[in-house]
C-alpha cells in the first residue's frame, strides 16, 4: 500500500514538476518519509532525483543550454559533494528556514529586477551554483533555488526545463556517490529510489505537452506560485521538525 502511495504521488509530482522545474521532492518527500522513515528518505530521494533530471533532459534535449550547464555545474558539484558531507553537522531546521524565506522574498526581488531590465550572466551562474550546490547536498531539495538564477539567465518553458534538469543532474549525482560512500545509500534504499525515481520520469513525459502550450508569462506566474508554496512547506518543516 505504501508502494502505491509513492508511485501515485510520485507520478503527480513528476508531472508538476516537469511542468514549472521543480516540485517534486517537496511533494514526494513526506511521502517517502512516512513511508520509509527520514533516515532512509533522504537519499532514496537523491536517487529519485537523478532519475527525474535526467528525464526532463531526455524530453527537452534539443533545448539544453550547455553553456549555462557547464558555468553552473563547474561548482555547483563539488560544493553538492561538501554540503552532503557535512549534511549531519548541520541544523536542518535552521537551513530549512532560510531558505524558505528566501524562496519566498525571492517572488518580488524577481518581479522588480524584471521591470529593470536585470539579467544573469555566465558568472552569476557559476557563483549561484556554488551556493545552491552546498545547500542541495545539505537540505532535501534546492530545486526552487535555481528557478529565479535560470529565469534571469533568460531561459523560458523547455529551455529552462532541460537546461535547469541538466545542470541539477550533476548536484545530485554528486550528493547520492557521497552518501553512498558514507554508508547511507544501501542497496535496498537505492532500489526504493529507482522506484520513486521511475514514477517522476513517467510524470516528466506527461508533462511535455502541457509546456508547449503554456504562454511566457503564465509559466511565470506558475513559477512564482511555486517558489511561494515551496517556501511555506520548507517554513513548517522549520518550524516543525524535532
Amino acid at each position: 500500500m505504501a508502494l502505491l502511495f509513492v508511485l501515485t504521488v510520485g507520478l503527480l509530482a513528476g508531472t508538476i514538476s516537469g511542468i514549472v522545474g521543480t516540485g517534486s521532492s517537496i511533494m514526494l518527500m513526506p511521502v517517502l518519509v512516512y513511508a520509509y522513515g527520514p533516515k532512509e528518505a533522504v537519499p532514496i530521494m537523491a536517487v529519485a532525483s537523478v532519475m527525474a533530471n535526467f528525464s526532463r533532459i531526455l524530453a527537452w534535449w534539443r533545448e539544453v543550454d550547455w553553456r549555462a550547464c557547464a558555468a553552473y555545474s563547474v561548482t555547483g558539484i563539488p560544493a553538492a559533494a561538501l554540503g552532503a558531507r557535512t549534511l549531519l553537522a548541520l541544523p536542518a531546521h535552521a537551513v530549512d528556514l532560510t531558505i524558505g524565506i528566501f524562496l519566498i522574498a525571492m517572488v518580488p526581488v524577481r518581479h522588480w529586477l524584471a521591470q529593470h531590465d536585470l539579467k544573469a550572466n555566465l558568472w552569476h551562474l557559476a557563483i549561484g551554483g556554488a551556493v545552491i550546490g552546498y545547500l542541495t547536498g545539505i537540505v532535501v531539495s534546492t530545486g526552487p533555488l535555481s528557478v529565479p538564477l535560470f529565469l534571469f539567465y533568460g531561459l523560458s518553458k523547455g529551455a529552462f526545463l532541460a537546461t535547469e534538469a541538466a545542470s541539477s543532474l550533476g548536484l545530485y549525482f554528486a550528493k547520492s556517490v557521497t552518501f553512498e560512500r558514507f554508508g547511507a545509500l544501501t542497496m535496498d534504499v537505492f532500489v526504493k529510489g529507482l522506484v520513486a525515481g521511475s514514477s517522476l520520469m513517467s510524470g516528466a513525459f506527461i508533462a511535455k505537452r502541457f509546456v508547449l502550450h503554456l504562454k511566457p508569462e503564465t509559466f511565470r506566474l506558475v513559477m512564482d506560485a511555486i517558489m511561494v508554496a515551496a517556501g511555506l512547506s520548507m517554513l513548517w518543516n522549520a518550524t516543525h521538525s524535532p
